[in-house]
């Protein structure tokens, strides 16, 4: 197993949430990785996020991990969840509630709620 491959697996693993991403939750550096980071913000998602542009190795790495070509990405309870367009799509349909309070993540409803409103 790789350095990176070992780093992937025990970030996933030991944080509930955690995105990997183009820059950091409160300096996002792409505009997917800001609208991801966003909806986490916004919904009050308390979450772990990896900087991918501090470490080439990494960046490469959770492509590789995940087999999924792009950043950012999503994982919940150590399970990949998907990308900016999946987060969207799930955030947009209610998924991502369910999906976080399956997994006794903490989140605020209504600004989940809210976000549906003004992108319906």
């Amino acid at each position: 197993m790789s350095d990176a491959t070992k780093t992937i697996k025990d970030t996933v693993t030991n944080n509930d949430v955690v995105l990997f991403m183009k820059g950091t939750k409160e300096m996002p550096q792409c505009g997917f990785s800001s609208r991801v980071a966003g909806v986490l913000n916004y919904m009050g998602v308390d979450y772990s996020d990896v900087n991918v542009l501090s470490d080439e190795t990494l960046r490469q790495g959770i492509k590789d991990f995940s087999d999924w070509p792009t950043i950012p990405q999503l994982y919940v309870k150590g399970e990949f969840v998907g990308g900016c367009d999946i987060i969207t799509e799930m955030t947009m349909s209610g998924e991502l509630d369910t999906l976080f309070a399956e997994n006794g993540v903490t989140f605020d409803k209504d600004a989940a709620e809210k976000i549906r409103e003004a992108n319906a």
